[in-house]
């Protein structure tokens, strides 16, 4: 029952309204070029558009939810059509008084899959109401609004948490975080991180999470607890963007993502048509679009697939083995600590580089996944 509600929430929805994956490690392990061709699991597209700086020569976004490239559609359709400070008020600040006169001028440059998704949900940017910015939408952003406001919706809470985005020090970061922590996990949050339906609702399925109750020592709560306290305590919070736009629904211009920075807006401009979105599974597109390609970024999705697809995962292994060359990397990441759930026959052709990855994964400013792996096909 539980995977046929992950389904239907993942069938039926926008998940990701911003990527929950730190691009500043992703690039250091890729070391993308002008002969790169990437493979990427879209989410949101914020990374898609991260890794278009380094200049590769092209980029394939596929995902099975067609809203999540709705998503990078629109995001391609500002770069090309509108300015930065139009780019910015949608996607930095959430909104837009002129929302509606700005999306119809962006409307014609969308599939017709995007036209009927933004059609039904542009207000996501219409700045009114207790949900005003697009970050409070879509299934992680109706989750992450709700646990701010239960948690931390009272003014001394929120006196914590800008006490904690200001802080100018490590010290000063711990500081308010401890007195945060004794206000976020509470017995209600804990029980509620062990639901299955929960977690369901911001993209985790059951898979992931029984990987982190039974590896790790106090379960996933436990995991939660120990791996926030590390990034707001030992990493800086002031380029911690992922964190921002959760806890106040909205970036600012010094904490944002790359795609949003002025100095990077017309370079992003020039290379937009080295970007294109496909919306089917991973093994279809390498059927419909075969490579070689040097770059597969693959999330977490083998998780998933792995507990419930395992043939699947199999045909996905082959599908990309065909469509790699000697050396193509592939960048993974997991809720479990290592990747022994993979196909036998995937793992004896991958070289793995734990001497790279194990401490770039320390360095991680979003902390939700138990590991890192970059591989590289031999």
């Amino acid at each position: 029952m539980i995977n046929l509600f992950f389904q239907l929430i993942h069938g039926n929805r926008l998940i990701y309204n911003a990527c929950w994956e730190d691009p500043r490690l992703d690039r250091q392990l890729l070391e993308l070029d002008g002969d790169s061709e990437v493979v990427v699991i879209t989410s949101a597209g914020c990374n898609v558009l991260d890794y278009l700086l380094d200049g590769p020569r092209a980029i394939r976004a596929v995902d099975v939810n067609y809203r999540q490239n709705a998503l990078l559609e629109l995001k391609l359709a500002f770069l090309a059509r509108r300015d930065f400070a139009d780019l910015f008020a949608f996607f930095g600040q959430g909104q837009s008084a002129a929302y509606g006169e700005i999306y119809q001028s962006l409307r014609d440059a969308l599939s017709p899959p995007a036209q009927a998704f933004w059609d039904r949900h542009i207000s996501y940017f219409n700045g009114r109401g207790r949900r005003g910015s697009f970050y409070w939408h879509g299934a992680a952003g109706d989750f992450a609004w709700v646990l701010v406001r239960l948690l931390l919706g009272n003014g001394q809470a929120q006196g914590l948490v800008q006490g904690l985005l200001q802080a100018p020090t490590l010290a000063a970061q711990e500081h308010y975080y401890r007195q945060l922590e004794k206000r976020i996990f509470t017995r209600p949050l804990s029980w509620l991180l062990r639901q299955p339906v929960a977690m369901a609702l911001i993209g985790v399925p059951r898979a992931q999470v029984r990987l982190l109750d039974r590896q790790y020592p106090t379960r996933l709560d436990g995991f939660v607890r120990d791996k926030l306290r590390q990034v707001m305590t030992e990493l800086p919070i002031g380029d911690n963007y992922f964190w921002r736009v959760y806890l106040t629904g909205a970036y600012t211009p010094q904490c944002c993502p790359h795609y949003l920075k002025p100095e990077n807006f017309d370079r992003l401009r020039r290379g937009i048509n080295r970007i294109t979105a496909h919306t089917c599974t991973l093994t279809a597109f390498l059927h419909r679009h075969p490579g070689p390609y040097s770059h597969f970024v693959l999330l977490d999705h083998q998780d998933w697939l792995a507990w419930h697809q395992p043939r699947i995962l199999a045909e996905e292994w082959q599908a990309i083995f065909a469509n790699s060359r000697p050396g193509t990397k592939i960048l993974m990441r997991s809720a479990g600590f290592d990747l022994s759930f993979l196909p036998a026959e995937a793992l004896a052709r991958l070289r793995f580089f734990p001497e790279r990855t194990e401490p770039l994964h320390k360095l991680d400013r979003v902390g939700t996944y138990a590991s890192l792996h970059l591989a590289e096909v031999v």
